[in-house]
């Protein structure tokens, strides 16, 4: 079992303190008419991002575990045909469907560089590819040259 952090880069330390003041401003202001529609949606925002949030990174048997808030996400290495740290892969990527900044960048992200891929990154410049025969997976953990050693057995490369 090998653990890395999920260090916080100052983009997300940024986005995600403004969008959480902002959104208990909002959940705390008097609003006349529908205000509680509003203070339930900005309260739901944040009470539904906050468990999706990336903590770390757990290597152990033969499977990535992304450690998140009450659970782990798990991705079977087997089949894992390469592995880089490469910090502009996430640069100038469109997110198809997920979280750009709220606790962590998680979901579904699309580049020119390595087309489709699935996010749980906190620190853009820490950004490590996983390729499987059919899909991309990016992380980002403390150590990334250590992390790309460590997986580097699983792929032979």
């Amino acid at each position: 079992m090998t653990l890395y952090k999920a260090p916080w880069d100052r983009t997300l330390k940024v986005v995600s303190c403004a969008t959480t003041v902002i959104l208990l401003a909002v959940a705390a202001m008097p609003l006349p008419g529908l205000a509680w529609p509003v203070r339930v949606l900005a309260l739901a925002s944040l009470v539904g991002t906050l468990p999706f949030a990336v903590r770390g990174y757990e290597i152990r048997d033969g499977a990535l575990l992304i450690r998140r808030l009450f659970w782990n996400t798990r991705i079977e290495l087997a089949g894992l045909q390469s592995v880089q740290h490469d910090p502009t892969v996430l640069c100038r990527s469109l997110r198809t469907c997920g979280n750009g900044g709220l606790y962590s960048f998680t979901g579904w992200y699309w580049n020119r560089k390595i087309g489709s891929y699935h996010a749980y990154a906190t620190d853009l410049r820490r950004a490590v590819v996983l390729t499987f025969a059919r899909r991309r997976v990016v992380v980002t953990p403390d150590r990334p040259e250590d992390f790309v050693r460590a997986l580097s057995v699983f792929c032979g490369c």
